[in-house]
């Protein structure tokens, strides 16, 4: 399977380079993307071949830049599409759809961006794979690493959730924890990869790392029958996801999958870590960094690297960037575990709150089709609503649970 990737661009310049792990631009330092061949992917990416290609996001490797699909492959990817019509009625909307990756690997849309970055290294002769992440990448990558017997260093906030911390430390990789914040933890990263051959997947791989977001817009046009829905909402940290998933929906566009038509895309931030959505309601064309302080610590990236084009996006496709306070983000979390059964991390409770404000706003319409972008899972993050939850504890008697809970259940 020879790759469809025909070199690496600057998002800046337009400067390219060869496919090699390159993530910046040598004469304006801008990031580096990969450009493809249309025409190529044009005619090998039919329907007929995607519904025939693995539940995972290898049916789409046509897009994707590498040469083959991994020999070890944890099925990351072509995770559910569910109809949310209890969330949609609480909103007063009609047509709303829940993308629920937490139904990848480890719990998050990471697996995506791993499997595609690791998948990358390998072709380019890296024996030791390493990341700065916030929990979710941490995750991936040490299991992606331990499934194919690969060294890996796993680098993290110091006081980033337990939970997150356990489930990167049971692969048995290096986890390292900095005494810093995630714009910390990803400078120590970037000077380690510059005196060690590992491949960093979010610095010196990142090009092909980004890429494999794209594969949440290519699901979700084939699961809603090869049509891009009206609105998307998606998370933001870095920015990354944001423009990927436009990305996405563009390629389909361009090589006859779907009618030529992206989405608006709205993007959602914590007031704590709002960067970009500052930026947008402010009408700046620069994203200026913030010291984070929120709960939603996936999303806790001051200084998004991609920020000024997800603002770019948004902008271009009548979208926008909003931000929700604390309490916003609980009640975000309890309203989709309310309506829809899924249990989402403190992201998911960003990303739902800010769909809510979205549509209370009148920036989604009733009938406008929407996605909603549920990105990790809410058993990273129990931390957040552990005060919120209440029960009630009785004995084995059935005269007390009619009068102390059924009885409580009547008076409220």
């Amino acid at each position: 399977m020879a790759t469809t990737a025909e070199h690496l661009k600057c998002k800046e310049c337009g400067r390219t380079y060869p496919l090699e792990a390159l993530f910046v631009c040598e004469y304006c330092f801008g990031p580096l993307e990969v450009s493809y061949d249309y025409e190529k992917i044009r005619r090998r990416a039919t329907k007929e071949r995607i519904a025939h290609g693995p539940p995972s996001l290898w049916r789409y490797a046509d897009f994707l830049p590498v040469n083959e699909k991994p020999a070890v492959d944890l099925q990351a990817g072509y995770t559910p599409l569910i109809k949310a019509d209890r969330l949609a009625a609480e909103l007063g909307l009609k047509k709303l759809w829940v993308k629920n990756d937490t139904a990848n690997p480890t719990h998050s849309f990471k697996d995506r961006v791993v499997a595609v970055a690791l998948q990358r290294a390998r072709e380019l002769g890296f024996e030791v794979v390493a990341c700065a992440s916030t929990g979710n990448l941490a995750n991936s990558v040490a299991a992606h690493a331990a499934a194919s017997g690969t060294e890996a260093f796993v680098f993290v906030p110091a006081n980033l959730e337990i939970q997150k911390i356990i489930a990167t430390a049971i692969y048995g990789v290096n986890v390292v924890k900095v005494r810093g914040n995630y714009d910390d933890v990803n400078r120590l990263c970037t000077e380690i990869a510059s005196e060690k051959k590992w491949a960093f997947v979010n610095v010196n791989v990142r090009p092909y790392y980004a890429e494999g977001s794209k594969t949440l817009a290519y699901e979700t046009a084939e699961q809603l029958g090869w049509r891009a829905p009206d609105k998307v909402v998606t998370p933001v940290a870095s920015g990354s996801l944001l423009t990927k998933i436009h990305k996405g929906f563009w390629e389909l566009g361009e090589v006859g999958l779907i009618r030529r038509k992206a989405p608006s895309v709205h993007g959602a931030q914590a007031l704590g870590c709002g960067p970009v959505a500052a930026a947008f309601q402010d009408g700046a064309e620069h994203v200026k960094p913030v010291k984070p302080d929120t709960i939603a610590k996936s999303l806790a990236i001051g200084n998004p690297a991609d920020g000024i084009f997800a603002l770019e996006v948004a902008r271009q496709t009548g979208g926008s960037i909003e931000s929700v306070t604390e309490q916003e983000i609980v009640d975000g979390i309890k309203l989709l575990a309310e309506t829809t059964g899924i249990f989402t991390e403190t992201a998911g409770g960003v990303t739902t709150a800010v769909l809510a404000k979205l549509a209370a706003s009148g920036k989604i319409y009733p009938d406008d089709e929407t996605v909603l972008y549920i990105t990790g899972d809410g058993l990273k993050t129990l931390d957040a609503v552990a005060d919120t939850i209440s029960t009630y504890e009785i004995d084995p008697n059935y005269s007390q649970f009619e009068e102390d809970v059924l009885g409580d259940i009547i008076k409220s």
